[in-house]
């Protein structure tokens, strides 16, 4: 599985300390939701994100690392501009006071899954020319 990382997952030693097996396939642009310092890094709607994408297997070590479970940060697959998906996680900004507001209401990953099914929100492999 691809998945966008934008944060501590981007650097190398960190992902081996996680995983067995995983490969960078390259920088990428997470369009329609932006970059949002707090205690860790988080996502918000609006504006762009630089990241890398990391295919792995071990999307579940991933989770754990994340705190899904706890509801630290919710897992959403989006669309890639060049066909299929990648996994996506946006951490809850109020757990991780961050400056982040999510429309809607009821629970943070709910509120995640609505903004997603209604807005563009794409990830972009970056392609070196």
């Amino acid at each position: 599985m691809d998945v966008f990382v934008y944060g501590t997952l981007t650097n190398p030693e960190r992902v081996a300390d996680l995983v067995d097996s995983y490969a960078f396939v390259g920088p990428a642009r997470l369009r329609g939701l932006h970059l949002v310092e707090g205690r860790y890094p988080t996502l918000a709607p609006g504006g762009e994100a630089a990241g890398r994408l990391l295919r792995t297997e071990a999307v579940d070590r991933i989770d754990d690392y994340e705190g899904v479970d706890d509801g630290l940060y919710v897992r959403v697959s989006v669309p890639r501009t060049d066909g299929g998906e990648a996994a996506v996680y946006v951490g809850d900004p109020d757990r991780l006071d961050a400056d982040a507001d999510w429309p809607g209401e009821g629970p943070f990953a709910a509120r995640v899954r609505a903004f997603l099914a209604r807005r563009d929100v794409v990830v972009e492999p970056v392609v070196d020319r």
